[in-house]
């Protein structure tokens, strides 16, 4: 299998580097922390003009057709800056699932949209009781004369107060009762009976939880024909782990750089701490720990697209994997930089943070080493 990236990749990972660098800094991202939309529309607004929100988004509807390799370059990049831009959400997991179950008309409807930047997407899935099973859904749907009528609960949707609309997962029923089909409903951020309470993540960015009491819904607000959600539902999260795998990787890569540079000039009894030979054997560890990182993250990129067990046993190893890993590497750093890495002087603690929120997203390494093993005995 050729790894190489081809010319289009490496000018991607370069300009996304390139931009990272000069627009994220320590400054920036306090402000952004203290900002109740916990992002800058301005740099919203530069994405779109670079086209990394058309990214993924199929020629038709005004994107460039990426990939999830694409994907991935751009998110470790993200990662190395720790951006809290809605990305993730709008793009990866929202544009995704209108491109996946969409008709025609409702694709032409937003895509376009969320390509220029003009229309912001979140994605509600996880319950109070669901316990990170995607097929646990409480929330309803019920069909009236008119539409739709919504009810329940959706927690941690990850930047949902600043969605223009939300994509929210229920289980459809009819005059029979619940049907045990799952369907996607878009949902304007300002319909009557729907409440967005929101607070700021761990790491950077916000995310809400929502309550949605007898919303009323026109019959297009349901995404494609009503079939069964719950396929496009994993498709899509896997995707969304691979992304959140390659952002890790960035960090994880930042932390060993920070790190490194520290026991250059941390002097200790009159010599650097890296002339210590145990010291460099913990970077080396740290190393190792992020290349295999790196090697998981593009496995996972490479494998979205494969039949959904493969898919997903994929997916889940690589996020177990990368969560050990981050964790390894987020706690030498903080070890060997001493006090310091705790404190609001340095950033370590920042991108720290971010790893720990990671491995929980999605579900932790505990649930995902089940579900491979699962899976690779229906396998």
């Amino acid at each position: 299998m050729d790894l190489t990236l081809s010319d289009e990749q490496k000018l991607l990972r370069e300009s996304a580097e390139r931009f990272v660098a000069g627009s994220y800094n320590a400054d920036h991202r306090r402000k952004m922390a203290n900002d109740p939309l916990g992002f800058s529309p301005a740099v919203w607004k530069q994405f779109a003009e670079l086209g990394w929100l058309a990214l993924p988004i199929p020629e038709e509807f005004d994107g460039l057709g990426g990939g999830p390799v694409e994907i991935a370059i751009l998110m470790e990049a993200f990662g190395r800056g720790l951006v809290s831009e809605p990305y993730l959400a709008t793009v990866v997991l929202g544009a995704a699932l209108i491109d996946r179950c969409g008709s025609t008309a409702q694709k032409q409807a937003s895509l376009p949209k969320v390509a220029d930047g003009t229309l912001k997407l979140a994605f509600a899935h996880s319950e109070r009781t669901a316990r990170f099973d995607l097929a646990r859904v409480t929330t309803s749907a019920t069909k009236t004369a008119q539409g739709w009528r919504l009810a329940g609960g959706k927690i941690a949707v990850l930047d949902g107060h600043a969605a223009d609309e939300i994509i929210v997962s229920a289980t459809l029923h009819d005059h029979h009762g619940p049907s045990g089909r799952i369907g996607l409903f878009v949902v304007p951020a300002t319909v009557q009976g729907l409440a967005i309470s929101d607070y700021a993540r761990l790491g950077g960015g916000r995310a809400c939880n929502l309550e949605l009491s007898d919303v009323h819904l026109p019959d297009d607000a349901l995404l494609g024909d009503g079939h069964d959600a719950l396929p496009a539902i994993e498709w899509a999260v896997d995707r969304a782990m691979a992304a959140l795998g390659a952002e890790a990787v960035g960090i994880m890569q930042t932390l060993l750089e920070t790190t490194l540079d520290y026991t250059k000039i941390r002097k200790q009894f009159g010599r650097p701490l890296s002339a210590n030979q145990v010291i460099r054997h913990r970077l080396a560890d740290m190393a190792m720990q992020v290349d295999e990182a790196r090697s998981m993250a593009l496995r996972a990129a490479l494998k979205a697209d494969s039949p959904p067990t493969e898919r997903a046993r994929t997916a889940s190893g690589a996020k177990a994997k990368i969560g050990k890993c981050a964790r390894f590497v987020g706690e030498q750093s903080i070890q060997l930089h001493g006090g310091m890495g705790v404190t609001e002087e340095l950033e370590v603690g920042a991108y720290f943070k971010r790893l720990v929120a990671f491995d929980t997203l999605f579900g932790g390494s505990a649930h995902h080493y089940a579900r491979h093993a699962e899976l690779g005995r229906k396998a």
